[in-house]
């Protein structure tokens, strides 16, 4: 018999019936398999932390969950915390009990502390349960090189000056408004006169020589980052020097006199990069440049000497399911023919042996690479290009070669998912650290994926 007023409700969310919520479902029964995962996550959690005070937060489960919903939704933290609140298929598959509150902070902190050799150990086990599962084998891979990009705007050197002057002049103003007793007389603010000498090398007036307006405006540019460097230095020396009244201050101090040292460092070689190409006319290498006062780690990625990206070069192998089987962030930007040697040797790492037929793009031909590729135990390396090398040589005929030539295409619709689908073409995360972490997390997002669709459809 109906009632008109239903008394009880379920105590715990679960999976709705729509294909995605059964495909939540079947990633949450894969995860349930590996416990090891949650683990190494909770590791994560607590790394440098001593205190057992105080709430107990998210698991290590929930965390690793919570940040595979960001990734395979593409959804920034406001749009997940609202998803979690409101789906109950999300919180039947991030372990989120009612009731509990999600702050944007928790979930932001939560997700970053996962390290990225947590998310490379989960993908490791993906991998053995797709063999277990004979989905994939590894027996046959492919390999190609793609670039993502930092959270930065596109560096010049005006620009990043103009970054160094308005963020060292930011901190002092903070420490001026904190402590308004103490004597700041020595310094001057230069952000106004920066900000126009960076506005005229941008737009430089339409008459006369461009290229000497554009010079004197460095000039001056210089000068006022310079002048904004000295009081930068003064300002350090005396907020380590104030005596604070408790801890809070203490704490915003330490933060405050930490930061400016690090820019203080970043604006010496920012003013030297400048003066060396502008002033002296040199041609810095790009091992040398500072592309970013705030991800200092950004590189300088030119691909096929047309397009250029600032970020980091990854290296991806896939294997004939289309999951990812290995991912390597670069430092610098190594050519595609240094990466054959070492992309095999981490498949048999992964497996226990190599390949046996493995397929690469253009840029990896060589014929030390191919002679590298066979001593591994590969026994056909096609390469998208041929560069000198013979058909006999790489594989045993020249079907097989069409077949893996054409095979090897397969991995540009993988990147392309991982970027359009999985927001893998610019990482929003700070830091090396957490851009490896970005990445690996896309990566392994895209192996969940397509392993629930192989195993559950």
């Amino acid at each position: 018999m109906r009632q008109n007023v239903k008394k009880q409700y379920p105590l715990a969310p679960a999976f709705g019936e729509e294909q995605h919520s059964k495909e939540l479902k079947a990633i949450s029964d894969i995860l349930d398999q590996h416990p090891e995962i949650a683990e190494l996550a909770q590791q994560d959690l607590t790394r440098g932390r001593r205190s057992k005070a105080g709430r107990k937060g998210m698991s290590g489960e929930q965390a690793i969950r919570v940040a595979l919903l960001k990734q395979i939704h593409a959804h920034s933290y406001r749009e997940l915390r609202f998803h979690l609140g409101d789906s109950a298929t999300f919180r039947a598959f991030s372990r989120m009990p009612f009731g509990m509150p999600i702050k944007l902070q928790t979930l932001q902190s939560n997700v970053k502390r996962l390290r990225p050799a947590t998310w490379e150990a989960l993908n490791h086990a993906l991998l053995k349960d797709a063999e277990a599962a004979g989905i994939e084998t590894g027996r046959r891979t492919r390999t190609d090189c793609t670039a993502v990009e930092s959270n930065i705007h596109e560096p010049s050197d005006s620009s990043l000056l103009w970054d160094c002057v308005r963020v060292v002049t930011r901190i002092i103003n903070r420490a001026i408004e904190a402590f308004p007793g103490e004597d700041w007389s020595f310094f001057h603010d230069r952000s106004r006169r920066a900000k126009r000498r960076a506005f005229e090398i941008k737009f430089p007036p339409r008459k006369g020589d461009k290229t000497k307006q554009r010079e004197a405006a460095y000039r001056d540019l210089l000068e006022a980052t310079k002048e904004t460097y000295a009081y930068g230095l003064i300002a350090e020396a005396k907020i380590r020097a104030l005596k604070p009244t408790s801890i809070e201050d203490a704490l915003k101090l330490g933060a405050w006199a930490d930061e400016l040292r690090g820019h203080l460092e970043s604006t010496v070689q920012v003013m030297g990069q400048t003066r060396r190409r502008v002033i002296e006319g040199e041609k810095v290498p790009a091992r040398e440049k500072l592309m970013s006062i705030f991800e200092k780690h950004t590189d300088i990625i030119i691909k096929d000497q047309r397009d250029t990206f600032f970020g980091h070069k990854v290296c991806l192998t896939g294997g004939a399911s289309s999951l990812i089987l290995d991912c390597v962030i670069e430092d610098g930007n190594p050519a595609d023919s240094t990466l054959v040697k070492r992309s095999i040797e981490r498949q048999k790492e992964i497996y226990g042996r190599a390949p046996r037929q493995a397929s690469f793009d253009g840029g990896f031909a060589s014929k030390d690479n191919l002679k590298a590729a066979k001593e591994l135990g590969v026994k056909d390396a096609a390469f998208h290009k041929k560069c000198g090398l013979e058909i006999t040589d790489m594989v045993k005929s020249a079907w097989v070669f069409k077949r893996l030539r054409n095979f090897r295409a397969g991995i540009e619709g993988c990147i392309s998912t991982l970027k359009r689908a999985f927001r893998m073409d610019r990482c929003t995360w700070r830091g090396l650290e957490g851009f490896k972490s970005y990445v690996w997390a896309s990566v392994v997002s895209f192996n969940l994926i397509a392993l629930a669709r192989c195993l559950h459809t």
